[in-house]
This record gives C-alpha cells, sequence and structure tokens, in this order.
C-alpha cells in the first residue's frame, strides 16, 4: 500500500544570518525535528539564499555525497581537490566527500543573490577518494518529460553518485501528465503540491505527475535504508 509524508513549504525549519537565509525540509544546524532527520539516505535538502558578495568560508566534510543545484544566480566553488568553478542555473554540482574535503561557496555577484537547493546523500561506501563533479544542462531536454541529472553509474546520463539513487528534473506545462515507475510495489495517488513543497512516497510502483499550472519539479528516487 502507497505510503506517504508531505512536507509544506511553510513547515520547515529556517535560519536567518542576514547574509544567509536557509529553510531546512530535515534536521539541520540549529533546527531539530525529531520526526524530520531523513529520508531515507536522503539527509539534507536546504533551500538557500546566498546575499551578493557573500558565502560559506572553507569548511570540513566527509563520507557524505553533496549536491547543488542552483536556481539563480551564480556560486562560485573552491575546495581542497584543487577545483575552482562557477555554477549557476542549468547546472548540477556533486561532491564525494569521502575521507574528508574542505570547500568554500560564495555568491559570484556583487548585485545579484544566489538562490540553490543544497542535497546531501548518505553514501553507500564509506572513505572513498574524494572527487568532484559539474556539468552544464540542456533544459530543452526536461520540457514535460523526465530529465536525468545524477544516477549511480559513471557510464550512465548526467552526474554519478556512491548511492544507488537517481535524481530528475523536469519542466511541467499545464495540463501535462508525467509517469515514474520505479522498482516498488502497489499503485499509484496523486496529491495537490505548491511551491517549495516536499513529498515522500513510497511502497509504490508507478506514480503520475499531472501540472495544473507551469510547474518545475526535482524528482529523487532514493533507499529508504540507510
Amino acid at each position: 500500500m502507497l505510503k506517504s509524508v508531505l512536507h509544506k513549504a511553510e513547515t520547515r525549519g529556517s535560519a536567518n544570518h542576514g547574509w544567509l537565509q536557509s529553510k531546512h525540509t530535515f534536521s539541520f544546524a540549529n533546527y531539530h525535528h525529531p520526526e524530520r532527520m531523513h529520508f531515507g539516505v536522503l539527509r539534507v535538502l536546504n533551500d538557500d539564499y546566498v546575499a551578493p558578495g557573500m558565502g560559506f568560508g572553507k569548511h570540513p566534510h566527509d563520507n557524505m555525497e553533496i549536491i547543488s543545484i542552483p536556481l539563480e544566480g551564480d556560486l562560485e566553488h573552491q575546495d581542497s581537490m584543487g577545483n575552482t568553478s562557477v555554477i549557476k542555473n542549468g547546472d548540477v554540482q556533486i561532491m564525494s566527500a569521502g575521507t574528508g574535503i574542505t570547500h568554500s561557496e560564495y555568491n559570484n555577484s556583487k548585485t545579484e543573490a544566489v538562490k540553490f537547493l543544497q542535497i546531501w546523500v548518505f553514501p553507500n561506501q564509506r572513505n572513498v577518494t574524494p572527487r568532484y563533479q559539474q556539468i552544464s544542462l540542456n533544459k530543452a531536454d526536461r520540457i514535460n518529460k523526465f530529465q536525468q541529472i545524477i544516477s549511480p553509474s559513471p557510464e550512465d546520463e548526467g552526474l554519478w553518485m556512491h548511492q544507488n539513487a537517481w535524481f530528475y528534473l523536469g519542466d511541467l506545462s499545464i495540463g501535462s501528465t508525467q509517469n515514474y515507475q520505479i522498482k516498488g510495489q502497489v499503485q499509484v495517488a496523486d496529491f495537490m503540491l505548491s511551491e517549495r513543497d516536499g513529498l515522500g512516497l513510497w511502497d509504490f510502483e508507478t506514480i503520475s505527475f499531472v501540472a495544473t499550472t507551469d510547474t518545475q519539479l526535482l524528482l529523487m528516487e532514493v533507499p529508504l535504508e540507510l
């Protein structure tokens, strides 16, 4: 039987540091909710706003797959692996922190804010060699369909991570219906979602997405067992 958990946008945790405004779907930093610790291996889903010229100084990570998806503006990245890059809307970045890395993230503009999603996924292998990947996507490839952006395989489309997980982006026009099939069990259900809502579903085989307005969607299929 289909099971679900719905996190409406307004129920998320929040942090306002002036230069940084962040919404947390799951417990993060000073926000703690015992019933919102993770969804399977999906540990962090942060919706971040960074003021012009500001950002996160160098800080460490280990044994985590870290994904950044810019929604507006340009985000400058530097890390201890020697990577320096700017990611912008249309790009996706992933780091396997593995045995340990440090990195920084700054708004590359002095006049425009950056909005981006930061996502953390528990890996299925610990202490791997740290690595970095970045890709620029063709937005036309997600119009009224799902564009794969991350998978478990280096040979597959998009980026890859150390986890049996698949991420997709979709731009669905009003009236468009798209189906997604997973290796699950029973059947489907329809939920009405608004901007920045999060919906977790499990124990199903196929789910339908019907766009009642023009909609941008991030779809993540992740294992439920840590």
